[in-house]
C-alpha cells in the first residue's frame, strides 16, 4: 500500500481536444540501452536526445545500473533499482557477465517482496561453477561477483517460463554479452509454458536490429552470430502509456502522438482489444499520429497472459461500458509494483461497480449510474494511479487520488499531458 499522504484532486469536466504525446517506451529504452552498452553504441541516442525530466524512472534506474558496470572492476558498485523489477533483473544478469564485476544491487521493499528466485537460480547454475557468487539479503543487498572466465561452462541457461518473462529476457541480453565476449552460441531453456510471451519477443526484435543472430524454438532461444548494423535504431512511444492516452484522447476529441503501430510492444494490443467496444483508431495525418473514434458498446474480453500491464487500463474502460467484462489470466496481477488485481477491485468497487473473482477470471460489472466523484490510492503503483485518472476522464467524475507522484516511475509527464486537456488538477487538502 502506498505511504504518501499526498493528495490531489482531478477534476475533468471541460474537457477540450488537444494531441498527447507518450514518453519513450521504457521496456523497449531497457532493451536498447543493454543492448548499445554491449555493441558500443554508448551512449544511446535516442535516450540522450531525451530531457531527464521525460524518461521513466525505470529508465534513468537502468542508465545508471550500465554506468557502474562500465566503470573498471574494482571496489563493489552499489546500484539502487527503486522499484523496478525489470531493471533489477536484467541488471542482476549483465553483472554476473561482466568479468570482475562485484555489484550490490538493492531497491524498495516491495522490490524485494517480488519473485526473483527463479533467475538467481539459473545464474547459479549456470554460471557457478566458473565462480559466480550471488548472496542474497533480507532481501537486500544482492551481492553479485561475476567470474573471469565462463569458457569453461556449458553455454545454456535454463529457467521456467511460468512467473515471468523477464527472466528469459534478461539471460537471453547475457547470451548477448556472453557471445561477443567468447564467440560461441549461448542458449536459453525454458522450462514450461511462458507468461508475456509477447515481452520476450520484444527482446528478440531488439537483439535483431542491433545486429544478433538468433536460433528460435518454441522452448529454446540461442545467439549464434552478431553483425554491426549500419546504424542504431530509434525507440517507440510506451504503448503502455499510450493506452491511458488513446482513451483519454477518445473522450477529449484530441489525438495521440508516437504510435509507433509497427513497435512489436505487447501493450499495442490495445488497438485490437477497443474494437471489441465499438472504438477504432485512425491514423490522424502526421506519421505515428492516431485518433480513436465510435461509440462504446458491448463489454470486453483481455488476457493477463497477452498483455498484462493493460489489465488495468483495460478496468478502466470496463467501468464506463454498457455491459460486464472479463479479464481472464489475472494472477500475474498480484506480483507487480503492488497486488494489482486487489488494486483493480478496489477502483471498481469505489467507482460504484461490482467484481467477481473466480479462480483466474475476473468479471468487473460496471456500476448503473456513476458517482458524484470517487477517491482512490494508488498503493504506490504507477499504472494504478493512471488507470483510476483514465477513469476519471472517461466518466466525467472527479477523482480524490492518493500517491499521484508515482507516476514518474514510467510516465514522468503524464499530469502534464492530462492538463493539456482542461483536466484540472490540484492539491486535495
Amino acid at each position: 500500500m502506498s505511504t504518501s499522504t499526498s493528495r490531489i484532486l482531478v477534476d475533468p469536466r471541460g474537457l477540450r481536444a488537444a494531441p498527447l504525446t507518450p514518453p519513450v517506451s521504457k521496456s523497449d529504452a531497457q532493451r536498447a540501452l543493454v543492448l548499445g552498452h554491449l555493441t558500443g553504441a554508448w551512449p544511446l541516442p535516442s535516450v540522450q536526445a531525451e530531457p531527464d525530466e521525460d524518461l521513466p524512472a525505470d529508465v534513468r534506474v537502468l542508465r545508471r545500473g550500465v554506468e557502474a558496470l562500465r566503470l573498471p572492476p574494482g571496489p563493489a558498485r552499489d546500484v539502487d533499482c527503486a522499484d523496478g523489477g525489470a531493471p533489477f533483473r536484467i541488471l542482476t544478469t549483465q553483472a554476473a557477465v561482466t568479468p570482475g564485476a562485484h555489484v550490490r544491487l538493492t531497491g524498495t521493499p516491495r522490490l524485494g517482496e517480488r519473485p526473483h528466485g527463479p533467475l538467481f537460480t539459473s545464474l547459479r547454475d549456470a554460471l557457478g561453477p566458473a565462480g559466480l557468487t550471488l548472496t542474497e539479503g533480507t532481501p537486500w543487498p544482492v551481492e553479485l561477483r561475476a567470474p573471469g572466465d565462463t569458457t569453461g561452462v556449458p553455454p545454456v541457461f535454463r529457467v521456467p517460463g511460468a512467473q515471468s518473462s523477464q527472466y528469459a529476457s534478461s539471460l537471453l541480453l547475457g547470451c548477448a554479452a556472453l557471445y561477443l565476449r567468447e564467440r560461441r552460441a549461448w542458449s536459453v531453456e525454458i522450462e514450461g509454458p511462458l507468461t508475456s510471451a509477447g515481452y520476450l519477443e520484444l527482446t528478440v526484435t531488439w537483439m535483431k536490429r542491433f545486429g544478433f543472430v538468433l536460433e528460435e524454438s518454441p522452448s529454446r532461444y540461442t545467439v549464434s552470430g552478431y553483425v554491426a548494423p549500419p546504424a542504431g535504431p530509434s525507440l517507440p512511444g510506451d504503448w503502455s502509456s499510450l493506452g491511458y492516452l488513446l482513451l483519454i484522447s477518445w473522450k477529449a476529441g484530441g489525438t495521440v502522438e508516437r504510435a509507433d503501430t509497427g513497435s512489436a510492444h505487447p501493450d499495442d494490443a490495445i488497438l485490437r482489444l477497443i474494437q471489441q467496444v465499438g472504438l477504432r483508431a485512425v491514423p490522424a495525418g502526421a506519421p505515428y499520429t492516431l485518433k480513436v473514434e465510435g461509440r462504446l458498446a458491448g463489454g470486453l474480453r483481455a488476457s493477463g497472459k497477452e498483455c498484462p500491464d493493460l489489465l488495468p487500463t483495460l478496468a478502466a474502460l470496463a467501468c464506463v461500458l454498457p455491459a460486464p467484462s472479463t479479464l481472464t489470466e489475472v494472477g500475474i496481477l498480484r506480483v507487480k509494483e503492488s497486488d494489482r488485481l486487489e488494486g483493480i477491485r478496489s477502483l471498481v468497487a469505489a467507482y460504484g461497480g461490482s467484481t467477481d473473482l473466480q479462480g483466474e477470471t475476473l468479471e468487473i460489472r460496471p456500476p448503473p449510474a456513476p458517482p458524484a466523484r470517487f477517491a482512490m490510492d494508488s498503493r504506490g503503483d504507477h499504472r494504478l494511479a493512471m488507470t483510476a485518472a483514465t477513469l476519471c476522464v472517461l466518466s466525467g467524475t472527479p477523482l480524490v487520488l492518493t500517491g499521484p507522484e508515482c507516476v514518474e516511475k514510467s510516465f514522468p509527464g503524464f499530469w502534464r499531458q492530462l492538463a493539456r486537456t482542461g483536466v484540472h488538477i490540484s492539491q486535495e487538502a
